[in-house]
């Protein structure tokens, strides 16, 4: 059970935050704009809802607002970028300073959402359709939902004129001066789609933890690139040849047992007690989207690091229970 419940939440967490891979994908890999305005966007969409949370608005239209409030923050870097000409860089340092600011105005440092408050997993229409099932897979559910729908959305406004528009943008600015668009205003709309889906995903984040922290936004830029990285690494490799590759799996067992077992096996003699524990369970997680990265950086097999991060982070679901099990 507990092993189910850990897979469980794991997925749930993988699909929340898909939303904010959307987000980043669209400034990052669709417009090619460096957009550092995530950092304070995904908390600002949480401290929206917890605040509404709290003065008892219904769960569903936080959600709205907080992408709303994204919007907001994504169309203030776009007109600082377009109509300031402020490097898209700077722009994004900017309204990230900025809404670290108001995010500290609108919820201190912390909030926590009391249990009696209702969330999108607890609201009547959520318990009158899945009441019989288990909080966790409620979770589960609605965080698929949720993944599922904003992507076809996606993919019926990127067929449309102007989301073919937005698309090109990022691929031939000329092109789209040719057709007698304004490119600049096809950014500020591509920032501020982006900013309103990682606000969105702070929000859904902020009901599912039930607390919202003003630091929770910090690396979370890097973890979308990440995300986006891999996953159109993923895209160009064939299923049947990511899970065939005996190479990934050698190399992933090597990280996933070998390695904690060296780091165990040497730090049991300086430390013991948490400090022990925790640093074997951090030898024992999978490969970071790190490595993927830098082999995109330095040119060698991209493919072959995108597999074994796949491998290796599946396996880590047998094999971290495992080597704690025995070490700790």
């Amino acid at each position: 059970d507990d092993m189910a419940d850990l897979i469980v939440s794991t997925l749930t967490q993988g699909l929340i935050f898909a939303l904010l891979s959307y987000g980043v994908y669209i400034t990052y890999s669709v417009l090619d704009f460096p957009d550092l305005t995530v950092d304070s966007s995904f908390p600002l969409g949480a401290a929206v809802t917890a605040i509404l949370l709290l003065q008892g608005v219904n769960p569903w239209v936080t959600l709205l607002c907080a992408a709303g409030a994204g919007a907001i923050a994504g169309l203030c870097t776009g007109l600082i970028h377009v109509k300031l000409k402020v490097r898209d860089l700077l722009a994004g340092i900017i309204t990230m300073t900025a809404l670290s600011s108001i995010n500290l105005v609108l919820a201190g440092s912390n909030v926590t959402v009391e249990r009696a408050v209702d969330t999108i997993f607890t609201s009547p229409l959520t318990m009158t359709l899945f009441g019989d099932l288990s909080l966790t897979t409620r979770k589960l559910i609605l965080s698929l939902v949720l993944a599922v729908v904003i992507k076809l959305l996606l993919d019926l406004y990127f067929r449309t004129k102007s989301g073919l528009l937005l698309r090109a943008t990022g691929d031939n600015g000329t092109l789209v001066t040719t057709l007698a668009q304004n490119k600049g205003n096809m950014k500020i709309l591509g920032v501020v789609i982006a900013n309103a889906l990682v606000a969105l995903c702070g929000a859904v984040v902020c009901q599912e933890q039930r607390s919202y922290s003003a630091v929770m936004g910090i690396g979370q830029v890097v973890f979308g690139l990440a995300t986006v990285i891999i996953g159109i690494s993923l895209s160009r490799v064939p299923v049947k040849e990511a899970i065939t590759d005996w190479r990934a799996y050698v190399v992933s067992l090597v990280r996933l047992i070998l390695c904690p077992l060296v780091v165990w096996g040497v730090l049991r003699l300086f430390v013991s007690g948490t400090v022990l524990g925790v640093l074997t369970v951090i030898a024992a997680c999978p490969s970071g989207a790190m490595i993927t990265i830098l082999s995109l950086r330095y040119g060698v097999d991209e493919t072959f690091a995108t597999r074994v991060n796949f491998v290796s982070t599946v396996l880590c679901a047998g094999t971290l229970p495992l080597v704690t099990h025995i070490l700790l």
